[in-house]
């Protein structure tokens, strides 16, 4: 539940936090969101975490107005989270939504370039609903990480291209904004998945929506305190679903794919 009952409609940007364990972090990587965007609303979903990181969050919250904190009493993935945040923001007006890791990773001095992704056009005037920001595009890199993890993000984000023909490099990447109609043109009670898997997921769904995504290059940053929630069922549990997707997708055409084919199968105007 919310640590506010009733809010009024608002508007904006919001960055969502999701917490477990980490109240060493937490206060750092808030006020560098609010450096770096001084008009973004932060947003921290605390799944009942053992060591108080959502007391606190209740504290900083009481001191600021654009703090909020979404409660939740037990730890059920970093999926359902952001699905609770998404629902959250959605029903309160926010526009875009940014989805941020706690333990300072994501780079919120970056956020910005993100933002400003979100609002370029393509030849046709379009802009894009999702900006991805990205490892492994001209200018991303990720810092202070094992050969083992890179090998695994890019082994991760190459298969799942390979078996759904997702348009980017870093499918598994987390640092993410959403327009707040992309959010709602997907169906968000569709998605599944829990953990690693859920940023795949996410841009599965969105392609399969005819969205448009684009990426956007970040520096990833492993985190200095606290542990790492991956896990090797997390992982397995992310490429079985790519492996069922990437099988169903012969058998069911995404939106834009449809579109497509029926554009070439009209008749040409002399």
């Amino acid at each position: 539940m919310s640590s506010r009952a009733e809010e009024e409609p608002v508007s904006g940007p919001l960055v969502v936090i999701p917490t477990y364990d980490e109240r060493e972090n937490l206060p750092g990587i808030v006020a560098r969101v609010r450096a770096a965007v001084p008009t973004a609303s932060v947003l921290v979903v605390d799944d009942g975490s053992p060591d108080g990181t959502g007391e606190l969050a209740d504290e900083m919250a009481a001191a600021d107005a654009s703090l909020h904190v979404l409660h939740r009493r037990e730890k059920q993935g970093l999926g359902a989270a952001y699905l609770a945040a998404f629902e959250w923001a959605l029903d309160r007006g926010f526009d875009p939504i940014v989805q941020l890791d706690a333990d300072g990773s994501h780079l919120p001095e970056q956020l910005p370039t993100l933002l400003d992704a979100l609002e370029t056009t393509d030849a046709a005037g379009r802009a894009p609903d999702v900006v991805v920001g990205s490892r492994w595009v001209p200018g991303g890199s990720a810092v202070n990480w094992p050969r083992r993890r890179v090998w695994l993000s890019k082994t991760g984000s190459t298969y799942s291209r390979w078996m759904l023909g997702l348009p980017v490099k870093d499918a598994t990447a987390g640092y993410r904004v959403y327009r707040a109609d992309a959010l709602r043109a997907l169906d968000l009670d569709d998605v599944h998945t829990k953990g690693y898997g859920f940023q795949v997921d996410m841009t599965w769904h969105a392609v399969m929506a005819g969205l448009r995504v684009v990426e956007a290059p970040v520096t990833f940053v492993e985190r200095e305190r606290g542990r790492s929630k991956m896990s090797a069922a997390i992982v397995f549990e992310a490429m079985a679903r790519v492996t069922a997707w990437g099988v169903a997708r012969r058998f069911r055409p995404t939106r834009q794919a449809t579109a497509e084919a029926n554009q070439d199968r009209r008749p040409s105007r002399a």
